[in-house]
């Protein structure tokens, strides 16, 4: 049993509670440049999906509307067609996860961060519990770990990150175990992101990621927020075939750790830029499982 959490029963904010006055003015004394990167992907046609899930971006008319008024002005809107918290770079709230822990079919017993069901939270047109608009704004300190850059190479689909693995990359980095502080985000570069739009079968078939090792390693350092390169975080397949996407059940539904999927690293990674301001907000669509948006890494 993972629930009440330690924010308290009823809570639906999770990890972004570490979310303090204090935690920003920590971020604040790492920008010494002013240089802001872009940590997320662009949004269009022919990036990758997962399953099911479809992207599609029309404008209804050119222009849309007008003209108007004496200076005739014209506009243009856009109709998007999409699963939005959950393609791209994708955020996943913490209604977006849960466990059968009971009778298969019985809402009562599918729980989700904070023990809630989801006989209280289902609802086709958003959820009741757990929407993104409960998440906190993030502006915390960002730590890049870097495996990839440490292993010289891209990691393999299958391949698992190892606490041995982090603590090598931290020590590349100029950076240690300790250094990972509570409210942190912390983000992985397995390489496999420069698959994304090159490849992109090969990049939805699987993926290298962090397993229950670092993810429970996570969760003792009290991180507020994970991300990484490729579509899920976590290693797929698992080398436990009989596990299936077990990362997030440790990291959203028992800890309220939001996860943050195909991340951009690139520009981080050319400046040697491991540890940084990091801002996200979540778009708070009232009751979605998941916000579209890109980070930024301010140093």
């Amino acid at each position: 049993k993972w629930w009440p959490s330690r924010w308290g029963p009823g809570d639906e904010a999770g990890a972004s509670n570490w979310m303090t006055p204090a935690k920003v003015l920590e971020a604040v004394k790492l920008i010494t440049t002013g240089k802001v990167y872009r940590v997320g992907k662009v949004y269009e046609a022919g990036m990758p999906l997962f399953g099911q899930r479809v992207f599609s971006l029309r404008i209804p008319a050119t222009p849309t509307g007008g003209p108007f008024g004496k200076n005739k002005l014209i506009y243009h809107d856009e109709f998007l067609s999409t699963e939005i918290g959950q393609v791209g770079t994708q955020f996943d709230g913490l209604g977006h996860i849960g466990v059968q822990v009971g009778a298969p079919g019985d809402m009562k017993e599918m729980r989700f961060y904070n023990g809630f069901t989801e006989a209280e939270m289902a609802s086709p047109y958003g959820l009741q519990k757990l929407g993104v608009e409960n998440v906190k704004p993030f502006f915390t300190r960002g730590i890049l770990i870097d495996v990839a850059g440490s292993k010289g190479r891209m990691l393999d689909k299958g391949e698992e990150i190892t606490l041995a693995d982090v603590r090598g990359a931290l020590a590349k980095e100029g950076l240690s175990e300790a250094s990972i502080r509570p409210g942190d985000a912390v983000l992985f570069n397995t390489g496999w992101g420069s698959l994304w739009k090159v490849d992109n079968a090969r990049f939805n078939s699987g993926q290298p990621g962090i397993g229950l090792e670092v993810a429970r390693w996570l969760v003792e350092k009290q991180i507020a927020y994970v991300g990484s390169d490729t579509w899920a975080t976590e290693v797929v397949p698992n080398p436990n075939p009989d596990l299936a996407f077990v990362v997030h059940n440790e990291l959203i539904t028992r800890n309220g750790i939001n996860n943050h999927e195909n991340l951009n690293f690139d520009e981080l990674i050319r400046d040697r830029v491991y540890e940084f301001a990091y801002i996200f907000v979540p778009v708070p669509i009232k009751g979605a499982t998941g916000s579209p948006g890109s980070p930024i890494a301010v140093k």
